[in-house]
Parts: structure tokens; C-alpha cells; sequence
């Protein structure tokens, strides 16, 4: 089974991107989505004993805690030593079932991939990338950002350009949806060939 890392900086495209590779049957981990259910469940009570501001209604208030985190950015390792092993756990978890039922070829879709060094746990990875003017538009078109905050989160980000030379396929998503899923159909097709899958031979 071949493992696929995907990520891409903030407003690159990667959910739609992580869609196309679902389209072509194949089984997609995305962390931002775990990390939101261990703050619904296991990571509340570890989080809540060191930032127990953050704990509304019985969760993790994400603004909250984001908010305790810029003004403490000191405490940002404490919070990844409480929630990068249970989403390694998950992925563990994501990974064993995956093999159970056979699969071919799994994606983890990662934002940070490339920063905290989980390509090395995987095979190949694919950078979703556009021109840096269309990221910021499709960021600053969101409810809530800001020139300021994009540039908060870009900060914490490796540059497009570094993620793209480390990268073994790269998505363009500045052309439009079909040039963009037609790539993944490619990336798709070559790794499934490379894994000597016999049902592509046959075709």
C-alpha cells in the first residue's frame, strides 16, 4: 500500500484537491477533521488542564484557545505535546483499517506536513500550489480574515516555493477545477501502476 501525503499551504486548495483523490476511490486521513474530534472528545480534558479557559460547554473552544496561544505563544509546544500524539494514534488507527480492507493507495491530507516532519513516515507527497495573488484572494474572501492574520498563519507555513521543490507531485489549482483534477487523475493512476496494481494492467 502506498501512503501519499497531501498538503499545500493555507488557500491553495487542498480540501478540493483531497475531494478529487476521494473521486478516484482513495481512502483520504484529514487531520484538520481528526483534530476537530479530539477537541469534541480525548483531547479535552488533557487541553482543559493546561488551558482551562478553552474548555466551553464541555469542548475545546478553538477561538479560545487560538486567542490564549497569541497572546502565550510560548504554550504552543505544550498543546502539541498533548495533541500530536493523538492524532498519530488516529492516523495509526486510519491506517490499520485501510489495510484490513485492502486498499491500494491511502492520502493523509496534512497542512503542516512538511513542518513537523511527517513526510518521512510517508511515501510520496503531493503539494497543491497556485500563484501566491489567487491564494490571498481566496483567503481574504473568507468570513473573518485579515492581511494581519494571513500573514500570522503564513508565518508559521514553509514558503510554496521550498514545498514545491520537496514535493514528488505538485497539483496547480489556478487553472480551474478540471485542469486540476485531471492531475490528480495522472497522480492517481501513475501510483497505482507503480504498486503494480493488476486491474490497471488489464485496462
Amino acid at each position: 500500500m502506498i501512503r501519499l501525503g497531501l498538503t499545500g499551504s493555507i488557500g491553495m486548495g487542498k480540501t478540493t484537491t483531497a475531494d478529487f483523490f476521494r473521486q478516484e476511490g482513495v481512502p483520504v486521513y484529514d487531520a484538520d477533521a481528526a483534530v476537530h474530534e479530539l477537541y469534541r472528545h480525548e483531547a479535552v480534558e488533557p487541553i482543559g488542564a493546561v488551558f482551562p479557559e478553552a474548555i466551553v460547554d464541555g469542548v475545546v473552544d478553538r477561538t479560545v484557545l487560538s486567542q490564549t496561544l497569541a497572546q502565550n505563544p510560548d504554550k504552543m509546544k505544550a498543546l502539541e505535546a498533548i495533541v500530536h500524539p493523538l492524532v498519530r494514534r488516529k492516523q495509526q488507527a486510519f491506517l490499520e483499517d485501510q489495510e484490513l480492507a485492502g486498499a491500494d493507495l491511502v492520502a493523509f491530507d496534512i497542512p503542516l506536513l512538511f513542518e513537523t516532519g511527517g513526510q518521512k513516515q510517508l511515501d510520496k507527497v503531493v503539494v497543491v500550489s497556485c500563484d501566491a495573488e489567487t491564494q490571498r484572494e481566496r483567503v481574504l474572501a473568507r468570513p473573518g480574515w485579515t492581511e494581519e492574520k494571513l500573514a500570522m498563519v503564513l508565518a508559521r507555513q514553509m514558503p510554496d516555493e521550498e514545498k514545491r521543490a520537496r514535493a514528488d507531485f505538485v497539483v496547480e489549482t489556478g487553472f480551474g477545477l478540471e485542469i486540476a483534477q485531471a492531475q490528480v487523475k495522472d497522480i492517481v493512476q501513475a501510483l497505482r501502476l507503480e504498486a503494480d496494481v493488476p486491474w490497471l494492467e488489464d485496462e
